[in-house]
């Protein structure tokens, strides 16, 4: 297919520019100025983008799509399909499923899966675990984005906790070494208070307390030592404090993410939302969702992703102790951060360095998440307009519900390009689009 996308503006690599692209086989043959725009009929497809805004397609690098093992509640399918209506056209996803991806095997079943499966692109982090240090030693660097390290207590069990294992694995892995960062044994101390204060299962505001700014901290703090001792090179996911944040912006080598519940929400809407927003690490106060808010501006912060982990509302039911943790979030993540520009937090081309550019410069991918001659056609086209209030009926992810229903926003997705074809136009999906396994340095 020949395609061209004309007149949008066009954010890459820090410019805002008028542009036309013109995409062939499946890559950005040219990015060209509105005078130098061949005419239509040359072209299978013409999608005019005047008045929009042309970005490259999202790379979320941190997402739960829950395939093999829990697909009752989200599968490769329904996620990748919801990501494709959000402008995410590149997905890295998470290690905890049944059975774990902590072996070859089990990363080449992932594999199979998403080639039959996933409308968008698709990547699968192994995971470490205190004793399969020789599968991360083994696995084909070109085929990973690199390996996920839980250094405190979540979901999935796959809590490296020995001291030796990480030793081992700070300073033997040479791939990018992604880690959850929460202090079991503090988690564990605070848990134990609060069930003795607040009974055996505590009202879900008291989650930020349980898991805690000193969990965070300490779990953090431990990570970025062992990246400086070992020159590992270190992303540390979902940051939430703004402590943590003092120990970011140094090293190129070590860096960190946030993700967008942590920006848009505060302890102030447990009361609103309850568990609906319960996540590890959890929400916290106004003055961290602030904190990291700046970061995303003065480079403490390097990417922005969505830790989307879709549970049926069935299972966030209770508290603390009982209510599962995580959220949906990947097909609204684009329209969330634009709200977040059109607030002044952010402009919209660092928008683009936080979850197109930098996701593919930090971990090495292949001709992805840039506007350039030769690069991959992924392409997300974004209009401003009326406001529209979000309701369950949009969402496209298996469980069926977003944090983020009732709030209005001004920007949508209009056309997401992926390896040059239209898979998403303008409420329109075709069903029969299939994304490409995502390659490496």
């Amino acid at each position: 297919m020949r395609l061209l996308i004309k007149n949008g503006v066009t954010v890459n690599e820090g410019v805002e520019a008028v542009r036309s692209i013109i995409i062939a086989e499946g890559r950005i043959a040219a990015v060209v100025p509105p005078s130098e725009t061949p005419a239509d009929n040359g072209f299978d497809r013409v999608v005019d983008a005047s008045g929009g805004y042309v970005l490259p397609g999202l790379i979320d690098c941190h997402v739960h799509f829950r395939e093999p093992g829990l697909t009752s509640k989200a599968d490769m399918e329904s996620e990748s399909r919801a990501a494709a209506y959000g402008g995410v056209t590149s997905y890295f996803d998470m290690p905890n499923t049944v059975p774990q991806t902590t072996s070859a095997g089990a990363l080449a079943d992932k594999l199979r899966l998403a080639a039959a499966k996933s409308h968008v692109n698709y990547a699968f982090f192994i995971g470490a675990t205190n004793d399969n240090i020789d599968e991360l030693r083994s696995v084909d660097p070109h085929t990973v984005p690199g390996v996920k390290l839980f250094m405190g207590s979540s979901t999935g069990n796959m809590l490296v906790d020995r001291e030796a294992a990480l030793r081992r694995i700070f300073s033997e892995i040479r791939l990018p070494v992604m880690t959850h960062c929460e202090d079991t044994a503090i988690i564990n101390r605070n848990m134990v208070d609060a069930k003795s204060r607040f009974g055996d299962d505590p009202d879900v505001s008291h989650h930020p307390f349980i898991r805690s700014e000193e969990a965070c901290y300490e779990s953090t703090r431990l990570a970025v030592s062992l990246a400086r001792q070992y020159g590992t090179r270190l992303h540390v996911a979902h940051i939430t404090t703004a402590r943590e944040l003092q120990l970011f912006g140094h090293d190129p080598n070590i860096t960190a993410e946030a993700v967008v519940a942590h920006l848009m929400f505060s302890s102030a809407d447990y009361e609103r939302l309850g568990t609906r927003i319960k996540c590890n690490p959890a929400v916290k106060s106004v003055a961290d969702r602030d904190a990291l808010r700046h970061a995303l501006t003065d480079g403490r912060i390097a990417t922005v992703g969505t830790d989307h982990a879709p549970h049926l509302l069935a299972d966030k039911q209770g508290g603390c102790a009982k209510a599962a943790s995580g959220m949906p979030m990947v097909q609204f993540s684009l329209v969330a951060m634009l709200r977040l520009v059109d607030e002044g937090v952010l402009p919209m081309t660092r928008l683009v360095e936080l979850m197109c550019h930098n996701p593919a410069r930090l971990f090495g991918v292949r001709g992805r998440g840039f506007l350039r001659e030769g690069c991959h056609a992924d392409i997300v086209v974004v209009r401003r307009g009326e406001s529209w209030r979000l309701t369950a009926s949009d969402v496209q992810s298996k469980c069926g519900w977003s944090p983020l229903e009732g709030y209005e926003f001004a920007w949508r997705v209009c056309q997401t390009v992926c390896n040059g074809e239209v898979i998403y136009d303008d409420g329109k999906f075709c069903p029969d689009s299939r994304g490409q396994q995502i390659m490496f340095r």
